[in-house]
């Protein structure tokens, strides 16, 4: 007799549509200035429910950063598995586009942005922290590149993030064509609503 995959729990499922939910919540106003009700609404649930989900507000925002940097290594692995080569250089290119493409999701976009501005709280910090600890992993085991190779790579991302989060493609000014030259930058987009 074949073995089927155990359904998910309603409160597993219920949980990670809340974390889905809460990244383009937190990502229009920061940790402090988002209320948990705003969550629970956008997902359909009771704030009571959302608290026995997650270890409070604390802990939806945590897992909400836990769910970008899973996107983020989901975006580099997709990356390097189209890159059109397998130099080292090649690789990361290609890992590059990939995150600027999802980056273009202006929620996960200014989601990294609030979680970088909140570091100061210990458990924000944590999660950034394991965030770029998997992306310099993949980013060595993915291309194979050297520490400094990896070191770039994630210096231009960061290039990229800023030059997303200010819209910076947009101005024309030769302080932000510097910053811009040869950045490849999808057109901002902002993801249809929960559930469409």
């Amino acid at each position: 007799m074949a073995r089927t995959e155990a359904p998910r729990s309603t409160a597993e499922a219920r949980r990670e549509k809340a974390v889905a939910c809460a990244v383009p919540v937190f990502a229009k106003m920061g940790y402090h200035a988002t209320p948990v009700a705003d969550v629970a609404a956008a997902a359909g649930i009771s704030q009571a429910y959302v608290f026995r989900l997650f270890d409070g507000k604390l802990g939806l925002f945590v897992a909400a950063v836990d769910r970008c940097h899973r996107l983020i290594e989901d975006a580099l692995r997709l990356g390097a598995e189209k890159a059109s080569g397998d130099s080292p250089a090649e690789v990361l290119e290609a890992m590059g586009d990939a995150y600027a493409e999802l980056i273009a999701d202006r929620s996960v976009l200014m989601m990294l942005v609030h979680a970088q501005s909140v570091a100061d709280i210990p458990e924000v910090r944590a999660a950034v922290q394991r965030g770029y600890a998997s992306a310099v992993s993949l980013a060595h085991r993915l291309s194979g590149a050297r520490g400094e190779q990896v070191q770039h790579f994630i210096a231009m991302g960061q290039l990229c993030h800023l030059i997303a989060a200010l819209d910076l493609d947009s101005v024309d000014a030769t302080w932000a064509r510097t910053l811009t030259r040869g950045m490849y930058h999808p057109a901002p987009s902002t993801p249809a609503p929960e559930g469409r």
